[in-house]
């Protein structure tokens, strides 16, 4: 978490470019959330089978970064996510898919998603300010369905589905299509995102100066966002500016 005070200034790197012209933005937990949490799901497919949990949501999103990188299909992450956590906690692989099955089948409606609060004004604003992108590490019929359902399938003039049309972030090679598409550069585009890993990490190694929607209970090590928002909206004060 930031400091007192430094909220939406400029607090990371040195070195940044001339005026913004382009806007790239991340969707899971930045523009939107699932109604049903993680968290729930997980409990859910404790009781779906019928055991006592042995492990914890948190300790599945860590498991789940760990295998992004190695599989393509969603579904095929979190079954390996599941019969790993298993296995260490000495239960069967058929269970942990039994489990990773009923998850799936809670999670199946991409649709059932809301706005993060303050993301609607603010991509509906920025969008009109601005030159505007999406670059998401997800399926593209997973995301399309997400953005119909929000209204917000026309807004970006670039979306691009990394890890399926591109290596996945926080490699740059998502980034630098979304400038492409676009036609900016570098110095001119920012990118706001919730993850240090993929967003704020992906950015930087494109030349991109990041904006860090701030997470409850993560602090900064490395690397270190240019700019910090709470809300979605505090972008409409454009931090950059």
């Amino acid at each position: 978490m930031s400091e007192p005070g430094t909220t939406g200034a400029n607090t990371g790197p040195s070195g940044t470019g001339g005026p913004v012209e382009a806007v790239l933005f991340d969707l899971d937990d930045t523009i939107c959330k699932y109604r049903r949490s993680i968290d729930e799901l997980v409990e859910h497919s404790f009781d779906a089978v019928g055991v006592e949990p042995f492990f914890t949501a948190a300790e599945y999103r860590e498991r789940f970064g760990e295998y992004v990188h190695e599989y393509d299909d969603v579904d095929e992450i979190r079954e390996r996510s599941f019969v790993s956590l298993a296995e260490e906690a000495g239960r069967g692989p058929d269970l942990a898919r039994e489990m990773a099955a009923a998850y799936a089948a809670e999670r199946r409606d991409q649709a059932d998603v809301e706005f993060l609060p303050g993301a609607r004004e603010a991509v509906e604003t920025l969008c009109e300010r601005y030159r505007a992108g999406l670059v998401t590490n997800g399926a593209p019929d997973m995301q399309s369905e997400k953005l119909r359902s929000l209204g917000i399938e026309g807004h970006f003039e670039t979306v691009v589905h990394a890890g399926h049309e591109t290596p996945a972030k926080p490699d740059p090679e998502p980034f630098e299509a979304a400038m492409e598409a676009l036609g900016v550069s570098a110095e001119r585009a920012v990118k706001v995102g919730n993850s240090l890993s993929t967003d704020v990490a992906g950015a930087h190694a494109a030349g991109v100066r990041s904006v860090w929607l701030e997470q409850d209970g993560v602090e900064v090590v490395d690397p270190e966002p240019h700019y910090r928002i709470t809300r979605m909206d505090e972008l409409l004060d454009e931090p950059w500016a």
